[in-house]
């Protein structure tokens, strides 16, 4: 029997190739686009799950409202993770991890900049599912000077692979002797470190400051802990802690609070200051879920539509089949197999063509994916779950609908054809052509948005600004900022690590008065910067001036932005009102520093957030040396700053960026975002339009008989083609109308995340409705014209 089904499926299929070729192409796309964005949505959604004792693991954050700003960090005091593992019994193990700035460690004859580096307790392997491939997890980290490193690290630094017992040494002349090797970190982690430091041997490992917040804290918990209750003591323990400062800041209207956040939530939940890597949004998971869901939606709508819309051909062989003996099981079984036949044929084209395409789609979407043997083990049994629902439910419909024909009717010719007749049909093509015009709308409002970013003014200018990482390394910061000032083409340059595209902060309170109370506080960012800095930025000042060098007192001056001014109560009258710090001395009285200056407000941070206060001060820093330009050939002038360089410290590795490109890469999981929310769109679309483009084939078909007649009556090709084209534009329209509110609620809610933005514009929702239609209509035009040229003489000579 069911050979028998299959046997007849093949013929069906093959009478019919054109039919056939256009369900498995718009089947195979629907398919390859669904599976894509599974390996996307999987992958996003196993972060961290490598730990086998990851539904256990939490890290600890703080949420401080403080001199009227509210902030939420990722970091907790230095002691936090020895007092939870020692007075709260639901802790098994506690782990702390703390990330500076990278160092430079040498390899060879030179210092390499290493930015994957992390202090790390040796509670760590404890924790975290971190394998040794050599030393010991009890011992690695327990004394100072030693360090972990990954394999792959092992290998670009000690060709012979064999790192334990020997030493790295970094750029300040400190050595630390490799005590194990650990797997590499898989690229589904939150953090992914190259090396791990002993944090036994920094200063402030021991610091029992609870003032302090510098350290990434992590629990693991007993299993059956309640951790509602564990949240509430929380709560209690800072409050124990912190005595008459925690009280001060509750009666100033400020708060700290302690909270949780799951492992397995951190990359897709959490966008704290202070991450360990740069996570991601739950929201883009569902949104390209909801797109898959949609795309393999409308694969499925076409081919109930192309099944359907050609009933009448078929018409006549499920009479004759009725007349000879065939049950409706039977018939519907038949329709079912060809179904599920044809949508196996789509998958094999799918999984071909999604391995072909997945070093593209990696490309695209900034992610590591591929095929392996765990891989398969869910993708085989997803495949055959997707194949049997697809087939039936894309099928269903033709094969109870075929099926249900009478034979009497069907012999007499009684049967209604043509396009009008399916209402169901008219449905559906609604139903695929609105969520193709919500995905048009929503990709045009997600280009915008990320051309407003790219084109902002954001208050400075990063356009030509050479940046030159790590110059503290150099012996004399100062001789190689003034040897470059004279180069050709160099307008200005600075000393200054704090820039605006960075994530080096210093958050600290300044005063408005002498009194260190949290009511006369404001919460800022302290950016040390040299007299170089304001024209190097190309920021402008909206009151007062800027530092000079030449002047003694403007190292007790300050710089502030607007926010700043703003929320310190002196925004209309700004210039010499004093601030107040406290001084580097402990129990001496604030420092007094007098404002000289006001800068336009600029955005320093991702466009999603409120522009924050800022407070400049002249002091030395050495982070970096920024370079305004004007260099016709970019190349050669790189080469003489690293000519520079090298003269002043041979042995030191050079390195550079630019920031606009510093700049793109903060809004890298957008762009990536939108170029794959564009790529899907398109797909969608053109899945819709070889659906369209058969219904309007078979929609000329069936009225072949009407057109040759009114051919003959003397009606025109333009009459004809409007004729056969305005039922299917009449249904686009309505798609229009039902998708474009949807479309723009959803959008406007997505903008919401952005604290700049641009406001839905109506001509995006006009473009939207006019390229649908025009889309329509050019493809159901193609058919409809080839409809209205043919020769009446073919169409009526059997009659």
């Amino acid at each position: 029997m069911l050979k028998n089904f299959i046997k007849i499926a093949f013929k069906g299929l093959l009478k019919n190739k054109a039919f056939t070729i256009i369900n498995i192409l718009g089947l195979a796309i629907g398919l390859a686009t669904c599976l894509l964005i599974m390996f996307y949505v999987i992958d996003e959604l196993s972060y961290d799950r490598f730990n086998t004792k990851a539904d256990r693991i939490y890290r600890v954050n703080m949420d401080l409202k403080y001199g009227g700003n509210v902030s939420s960090f990722a970091i907790t005091p230095p002691p936090l993770a020895a007092t939870l593992k020692s007075s709260f019994p639901e802790v098994e193990r506690s782990a702390r991890l703390i990330h500076d700035a990278g160092v430079r460690i040498k390899k060879g004859d030179e210092f390499i900049q290493e930015e994957k580096v992390v202090y790390a307790d040796s509670e760590l392997f404890g924790v975290f599912t971190l394998p040794l491939l050599d030393g010991d997890a009890k011992t690695a980290l327990t004394a100072p000077m030693t360090a972990v490193i990954t394999e792959s690290t092992a290998k670009r630094y000690f060709k012979d692979n064999h790192a334990v017992g020997r030493t790295l040494t970094l750029s300040n002349n400190t050595t630390y002797k490799i005590t194990g090797v650990i797997k590499d970190i898989p690229s589904q982690s939150h953090f992914n470190f190259d090396f791990f430091l002993s944090i036994a041997g920094r200063p402030d490992a021991s610091s029992t400051d609870w003032n302090n917040f510098s350290y990434t804290t992590y629990i693991l918990f007993k299993p059956g802990t309640n951790l509602q209750q564990f949240q509430n003591k929380l709560a209690g323990l800072m409050k124990t802690q912190l005595g008459e400062n925690f009280a001060r800041l509750e009666k100033s209207g400020g708060y700290f609070h302690l909270n949780m956040t799951a492992l397995t939530d951190i990359h897709l939940k959490s966008n704290r200051q202070y991450e360990l890597g740069t996570n991601s949004d739950s929201s883009y998971v569902y949104i390209f879920g909801a797109i898959a869901l949609f795309v393999l939606l409308i694969a499925c709508i076409n081919f109930m539509n192309m099944s359907t819309a050609r009933s009448a051909n078929r018409a006549r062989e499920v009479g004759v089949r009725k007349v000879l003996g065939s049950s409706r099981g039977y018939l519907i079984a038949q329709f079912l197999s060809e179904s599920i036949l044809l949508t196996i044929g789509a998958a094999v084209i799918a999984v071909l063509a999604a391995w072909a395409l997945l070093p593209l789609f990696n490309q695209v979407a900034g992610k590591h994916l591929s095929i392996t043997i765990q891989t398969l083990t869910w993708l085989l049994p997803a495949l055959v779950i997707i194949v049997l629902v697809v087939g039936v439910l894309a099928g269903s419909y033709p094969a109870f609908y075929l099926s249900a024909f009478q034979p009497i009717n069907v012999l007499k010719g009684k049967i209604a054809s043509g396009f009008k007749g399916g209402k169901l049909r008219n449905f559906l093509v609604i139903f695929q052509f609105a969520i193709s015009i919500f995905l048009i709308i929503g990709t045009i409002v997600v280009y915008n948005q990320l051309n407003y970013i790219q084109h902002k003014d954001l208050g400075f200018n990063r356009n030509q600004v050479l940046v030159v990482k790590n110059v503290d390394v150099l012996p004399n910061t100062k001789l190689f900022k003034q040897q470059v000032k004279q180069l050709a083409g160099v307008k200005s340059a600075s000393l200054s690590g704090f820039l605006p595209t960075g994530v080096v902060r210093q958050p600290d309170a300044v005063f408005r008065n002498r009194t260190p109370d949290p009511k006369n506080a404001l919460y800022t960012e302290i950016w040390p910067v040299d007299d170089d800095y304001l024209p190097t930025m190309g920021m402008g000042l909206a009151k007062g001036r800027n530092f000079s060098g030449a002047l003694a007192s403007d190292s007790l001056g300050v710089v502030i932005n607007e926010t700043a001014a703003r929320m310190l109560g002196i925004l209309n009258d700004p210039l010499d009102k004093k601030v107040y710090r406290p001084s580097a001395q402990p129990n001496q009285p604030l420092k007094e520093f007098h404002v000289i200056g006001v800068v336009k407000d600029f955005n320093f941070s991702s466009l999603r957030a409120n522009i924050t206060p800022v407070v400049m001060m002249l002091t030395d820093d050495k982070g970096a040396l920024s370079i305004k330009m004007n260099a016709q050939n970019p190349a050669a002038f790189i080469a003489q700053v690293e000519h520079m360089w090298t003269n002043l410290a041979p042995n030191q590795h050079f390195e550079y960026s630019f920031m606009d490109q510093d700049f793109d890469a903060a809004y890298r999981t957008e762009q990536r975002t939108g170029t794959l929310f564009l790529t899907f769109t398109t797909l969608a679309v053109i899945i819709a339009c070889l659906g369209l483009f058969s219904l309007a084939a078979y929609a000329a078909e069936q009225r072949n008989k009407e057109i040759g007649i009114r051919k003959v009556l003397g009606a025109s090709v333009s009459a004809i083609v409007s004729m056969l084209s305005k039922d299917f534009i009449k249904l686009v329209i309505i798609s229009f109308v039902i998708a474009a509110p949807l479309a723009c609620l959803a959008m406007y809610k997505w903008l919401q995340g952005f604290a700049y933005r641009q406001s839905i514009q109506w001509w995006v929702i006009v473009a939207a409705g006019i390229g649908a239609v025009a889309i329509a209509f050019i493809t159901i035009s193609a058919q409809s014209f080839k409809a209205a040229m043919s020769n009446p003489v073919d169409s009526l000579k059997n009659e």
